[in-house]
């Protein structure tokens, strides 16, 4: 970076030309509302040059479009490469336009060309049937960040900039976005920044005052209100306003916003470039690096600011009713106040005759990858994949399956601490978590690399190997669902590679987050210049079925369902039963692409039933037969017990244990699903299997008894295009159980091992004639096991200290 800040940085001429330049792009994104034709006014404007439905959003607009003018300056200038995002993701027409203008647009969209038909058909595509979105859409170049459901601007901005040491990340931040929670906790991001290794992220927070019909909060404090709170999060607020008491339309007061703008983006480019020299210098002196302040702009612009001020004798600039399309009802009097509109922003002076914007004005955007447009960072094409330690080497062996038990998850942790270590030098691998990292047992990560804290440090910080706090540590702890997923979103996008571990309920409280990024997936899979980005990868723990000491407040299995109502090309969903086929997932999804791949694992003590040969046999299936827990070998099967997930797969095996030590001529097959959507047909998941496949494992006619670890009904939903499927009896979560021992758990939503036994009695034809007995015994042990847990607090020996015993 280079140059120093003076009062007035913009000369005359330059002045001159990003005004018509921030003119340009208000002129096209009026034009991309509002016209189907003449789109440079060459005619009168008449009602069919005008769309029959108008929508968009025009109110935060011109205010995107004038940081969009001073973002190209300070590129050109201060060499720069440089991430926009737009918080007001409706302020979409602006994007769009000024990538037109500055080129990248017809780059990849050839028909979008410079020209007058080119801009034609750029506005006719807007908000139209078969064209584009009306907000800053995965269609739009340059764009990571939809903003679609408000909030993450800040997160996303920072997740970006990690590991991303020559990025400039500017968030644009709206007001009514500014109001929202996830955004709230994000601010404190700057305590996560590394000033050397990082890249720099600018908040430009844009008060214009109102949202869809109310006034903004934080537009209605006060200065000095603003600037405490800004404060308190740790910036340095640079304030640059066109207050009421300032606002007209005279040449003075443009150029005074101008300079003022252009002056605060340099003094925000100095202070980068001293906080990152003050860094190094700490650092080469062998210090901590001191915490620094950070800049942030705030910008307060009139909403709709350039446009009509007021229509038929209603307040339109600087109020409510430009959030969106000012005027949608054109009778004859709005198109003469849409055509005064448009040409007070003087098209003549604007472009050429034949459609290209002004060659003075175009000169002014950056050239090559240094457009926006053109960032090749946010549109995944400098990507790597990740070294990969062998995870064949942290195997868990056993000498007989189910007999022995492991945590998943902490051997989990061990492989992804060797995942850091192999790609320390291309820091491209990030652990993120809302304080769980070490609760959920991947405290190998912690002790590897630490946990990321820039914040203040105490001497006890390093006193317990799990807290660990370390300046450049690869492992994100905050509080907050949100800002971890927002920043390992951007990580993604822009090239990097993740995992994100959370307590199973409540990963929900990102449930719309997920919507966002699995739709933005679902896109960009057919456009052919935003290549194959990492997955975004979730390890679910803490789950449903061990919540004994928390209760019913922490069970909820349901994000499953909630992902798989997304598209299959984009979603995987994986219920590994032990270490070993946890440990090939791992692998596969760490290597994978383009997907939202969610695993369900526990951290609990459990048995272990698979070598690391049949575990990746088992996972590359994705379901199977399991030999040793079956006896049909040698004909048709009475019936298919069928699990998926760890406590229900224990369950499962334990009420075949029982069902043969009772019926020792009953033909049991047992059948584990490790990925959940192996269970559709291969026409509804790339994962599904076919019929036959299906039926040859499932059978058609014979009884399924099948141990769930979400809610029953998703089984049924998977299937019920399936042969045989009203064979099928699902046993899940149903709502029940709170603080409680761990086999109460299930005993409570009828998961246990007496339950299915049972069910299998009631479903099998030949039992239902023989076997009473044994079914009053496993009733009597249902009632056994409840007088026991009230009277001792802790579940009978011969549950707990089960194990496969053939």
């Amino acid at each position: 970076m280079r140059g120093v800040t003076v009062a007035q940085p913009l000369s005359p001429s330059v002045l001159d030309r990003m005004h018509r330049y921030f003119q340009a792009a208000n002129y096209l994104s009026v034009g991309q509302i509002y016209l189907l034709d003449n789109p440079m006014l060459k005619l009168p404007l008449k009602r069919e040059h005008i769309k029959p439905r108008l929508l968009g959003h025009w109110g935060t607009t011109p205010g995107l479009n004038f940081i969009f003018a001073h973002a190209n300056r300070i590129i050109t200038e201060r060499e720069v490469n440089m991430i926009y995002i737009t918080g007001p993701g409706h302020g979409g027409p602006g994007f769009v336009a000024n990538t037109w203008i500055e080129g990248s647009y017809e780059e990849f969209f050839p028909s979008i060309d410079r020209t007058e038909a080119g801009m034609q058909r750029l506005f006719k595509q807007f908000s139209f049937p078969r064209g584009i979105p009306s907000h800053v859409a995965p269609e739009t170049p340059g764009s990571m960040h939809e903003g679609g459901e408000l909030g993450y601007s800040v997160s996303h901005a920072y997740g970006a900039a990690l590991d991303n040491p020559d990025q400039v990340v500017i968030a644009v931040v709206g007001d009514g976005e500014a109001e929202t929670g996830p955004l709230a906790a994000s601010w404190h991001s700057t305590k996560y920044i590394h000033p050397i290794n990082d890249g720099f992220v600018l908040p430009i927070l844009h008060l214009n005052g109102y949202k869809i019909a109310n006034p903004t909060l934080l537009a209605r404090m006060n200065k000095d209100e603003v600037t405490a709170l800004f404060t308190g999060y740790g910036y340095e607020p640079i304030f640059v306003e066109l207050t009421n008491e300032t606002f007209n339309d005279k040449p003075e007061t443009f150029e005074k916003i101008h300079q003022d703008m252009a002056a605060a983006m340099d003094l925000c480019m100095d202070k980068f470039a001293a906080i990152r020299a003050a860094a190094i210098a700490e650092k080469d002196a062998g210090k901590p690096i001191t915490r620094p302040r950070w800049p942030m702009i705030v910008m307060r612009t009139p909403k709709g600011w350039t446009g009509p001020k007021e229509i038929k004798g209603k307040k339109v600039e600087d109020y409510w009713r430009s959030h969106q399309v000012p005027f949608s009802d054109i009778d004859g009097e709005n198109v003469i106040n849409l055509e005064n509109w448009m040409r007070s922003y003087n098209v003549d002076t604007l472009f050429n005759a034949d459609g290209s914007v002004k060659e003075d004005i175009v000169s002014l955007a950056p050239k090559g990858q240094k457009r926006i447009g053109s960032n090749p960072v946010v549109h995944g094409q400098v990507s790597k994949d990740l070294k990969m330690p062998d995870f064949r080497n942290y195997e868990v062996k056993f000498a007989k399956p189910g007999t022995e038990n492991a945590e998943m998850t902490r051997v989990m942790g061990n492989f992804l601490a060797d995942v850091m270590k192999e790609n320390e030098a291309e820091k491209n691998f990030r652990i993120f978590g809302p304080d769980e990292t070490a609760s959920n047992r991947w405290n190998a990560t912690i002790e590897y690399s630490g946990k990321t804290w820039l914040a203040n440090h105490f001497e006890v910080d390093g006193v317990n190997k799990n807290d660990n706090l370390q300046q450049d540590g690869r492992v994100m702890e905050i509080l907050s669902e949100h800002t971890c997923q927002g920043w390992l979103e951007a990580y993604n996008l822009t090239g990097r590679h993740g995992f994100f571990s959370c307590y199973e309920a409540f990963i929900h409280v990102i449930d719309s987050m997920f919507n966002q990024h699995a739709k933005w997936l679902k896109t960009t899979r057919h456009i052919n210049w935003r290549k194959p980005i990492p997955s975004l990868n979730y390890l679910l723990t803490s789950h449903v079925w061990r919540q004994d000491h928390n209760g019913f407040s922490h069970q909820d299995p349901g994000f499953i369902d909630h992902v798989v109502n997304k598209k299959a090309e984009v979603i995987r969903v994986y219920l590994p039963a032990d270490a070993n086929t946890l440990l090939s997932v791992t692998d596969h999804v760490l290597r994978s692409r383009h997907y939202v791949n969610v695993v369900v694992a526990g951290k609990q003590p459990a048995l272990q039933y698979l070598t690391m040969d049949q575990a990746i046999k088992h996972a590359t299936k994705g379901l199977g037969i399991w030999d040793w827990a079956s006896n049909d070998q040698d004909g048709e099967p009475d019936v298919v017990m069928a699990c998926a997930g760890e406590i229900p797969t224990m369950e499962a095996l334990a009420a075949t244990d029982m069902l043969r030590q009772h019926f020792p001529d009953l033909k049991i097959r047992f059948v584990n699903v490790c990925d959940l959507m192996t269970l559709q047909p291969e026409e509804e998941h790339p994962h599904g299997l076919s019929d036959r496949e299906f039926d040859a494992i499932f059978t058609t006619d014979k009884p399924v008894m099948f141990a769930f670890h979400g809610y029953p009904w998703l089984i049924h939903r998977l299937t019920y295009r399936r042969n045989g499927h009203a064979n099928i009896h699902a046993r899940g979560y149903i709502e029940e159980g709170s603080t409680s021992t761990p086999f109460d758990m299930v005993v409570v939503n009828q998961l246990d091992r007496f339950n299915l036994a049972i069910d299998v009695i009631d479903r099998v034809p030949k039992l239902q004639k023989i076997g009473a007995h044994v079914r009053q015994k496993l009733t009597d042990k249902l009632v056994e096991h409840a007088q026991y847990i009230a009277k001792y607090g802790d579940d009978m020996p011969e549950v707990k200290d089960w194990k496969w015993p053939y």
